[in-house]
């Protein structure tokens, strides 16, 4: 398997990164049904509102030719997103993304990480040992989704 190609993300990804977030929530197999998906994000992110919310944030991104995932962390160690295309899945590419946002983490002297994992997250997110403190829904446009809260020591 060779190693995906990682790098810090500029102001310039932006747009591009909202288009994998939608493609990651819209497109291959999902516990969730087409309406939570559509309720969860009927389009893509895009504008000074977004490209805001990511500058505020580590994020890392991969790409042998195109951006195929991107994982972000809020200054107090919160995994805001995580989004992998289908295509890229089971590859690896989730535990390089998280390895950089745990290494970045660490020489940001935080000592936990914690996120709100998707029914689609949670699985990865414990294989690399984060723990769920407490499942909970949240309502999205009349759509009612499903997530935990989960974190894991630094």
């Amino acid at each position: 398997m060779t190693q995906p190609q990682l790098r810090t993300a500029t102001a310039a990804d932006a747009d591009a990164l909202g288009i994998v977030m939608f493609r990651a929530i819209h497109e291959g197999l999902s516990p969730y049904t087409q309406e939570q998906r559509i309720a969860w994000l009927a389009q893509p992110y895009i504008g000074p509102d977004w490209s805001a919310r990511l500058a505020a944030q580590h994020v890392v991104l991969a790409e042998p030719d195109a951006i195929t995932g991107f994982m972000t962390m809020t200054p107090e160690g919160y995994i805001d997103l995580a989004y992998i295309l289908p295509v890229a899945r089971r590859q690896g590419l989730f535990s390089a993304l998280l390895s950089r946002i745990t290494d970045e983490a660490r020489k940001n002297g935080l000592t936990r990480l914690s996120t709100h994992a998707s029914l689609m997250a949670q699985p990865a997110f414990a294989r690399h040992g984060f723990v769920i403190d407490h499942h909970e829904t949240v309502t999205r446009h009349g759509e009612t989704l499903a997530r935990a809260a989960m974190w894991i020591p630094v």
